[in-house]
This record gives structure tokens, C-alpha cells and sequence, in this order.
């Protein structure tokens, strides 16, 4: 089965969870976040893999620090599009902008070889520890009201950079 088809399917079971969770009136998504959800899954997280691992299929280490990487992605991607953002409603979450452009500036110039990749995503991490400190620095109404669930939840989000670059060094010394 082609790389495409196979992860239309898993993408499509993966949006069978909301809609369960919809027919049971557990959880209500709008329209519009179904395709979102879509968008994101599958022309976001999907063929990007399906490209990005295509020259190095064998590499398993590359293969998974991809796919952790793009989850990650994914997941900032949507919670501050869809539920509205990690600070709150505030001017604060165009921060998360400037990590994924710290992460794929860093791609680019990396040319997706993991040595570089590697170090693209520590920097990534970092950068996505720093933006809860910039918001309790200028005040965000989210950093005042819980600031141990901010930064946890940023420093699970920088584990999962972190992770995905010392997947890419693993990567990069398989290679050698």
C-alpha cells in the first residue's frame, strides 16, 4: 500500500476519536476544527513525514525522531489555533510562532541531516522553555494565574523537542 493511502487511514481512525466522543456527548468539536484536525494530521504532520523520511527508510532512529518532532508540532499547532491558545486569549501565544520558526529555520539549514537536525531541535526546546518566562515577565494573565502548569506544560513540550533531537544524534552516529 502506498505511504499516502496508509497514512490517510491512520489519520482517519485518529479523527474517529472525537467523533465517538461526539456521538456520545462527551466532547463537541465545531466543523471547522474537524478540518483543522485534518489539515494539520494529514498535510501537515502526514506527507510531511512521508517526504521528510523518504530517502532514509531505513534509519529507524530518523524515522521516529521525525514523527516525534511532528507531534509535537502538531499538538502547539493546535492548541493555540484550536482550543484557543496555551496563555489564554493573549497577544503573548504569537511566542510559539517563534518556536517553530527556530525549529524549521533550523531545518533548513540543516538540510534534514540529523547531525543538524539534532541540534535544531535542542534549540527548539529551548526556545520553548524561554516562552514561559517571557510571559511571566510581561504579565500574561495566564502566567498569573498558574504558573506550575505553565511551566510544565512547556517543559513537557520541550521533553518532546529534546527527545526527538537526541533521537536525531542517535540517527546521525547510525549512520556513521
Amino acid at each position: 500500500m502506498k505511504p499516502i493511502i496508509r497514512i490517510s487511514i491512520r489519520i482517519g481512525l485518529i479523527l474517529l476519536i472525537p467523533t465517538l466522543l461526539a456521538l456520545l456527548a462527551l466532547w463537541h468539536w465545531r466543523p471547522g476544527a474537524y478540518v483543522l484536525a485534518s489539515v494539520l494530521l494529514l498535510g501537515g504532520a502526514g506527507l510531511t513525514y512521508a517526504l521528510v523520511v523518504k530517502k532514509r527508510m531505513s534509519n529507524k532512529a530518523y524515522r521516529f525522531a521525525v514523527g516525534v518532532a511532528l507531534v509535537a508540532v502538531a499538538l502547539l499547532v493546535w492548541m493555540n489555533v484550536a482550543v484557543g491558545g496555551i496563555l489564554g486569549d493573549d497577544p503573548a501565544n504569537m511566542m510559539y510562532f517563534g518556536v517553530l520558526l527556530v525549529g524549521s529555520t533550523g531545518a533548513v539549514i540543516a538540510h534534514l541531516e540529523p547531525r543538524g537536525m539534532s541540534q535544531a531541535l535542542f534549540a527548539t526546546a529551548f526556545a520553548m522553555v524561554l516562552v514561559p518566562s517571557i510571559a511571566l515577565i510581561i504579565g500574561t494573565p495566564a502566567a498569573a494565574a498558574g504558573v506550575m502548569a505553565l511551566f510544565g506544560l512547556h517543559i513537557a513540550f520541550a521533553l518532546l523537542f529534546a527527545g526527538s533531537a537526541l533521537l536525531f544524534r542517535k540517527a546521525a552516529r547510525e549512520r556513521c
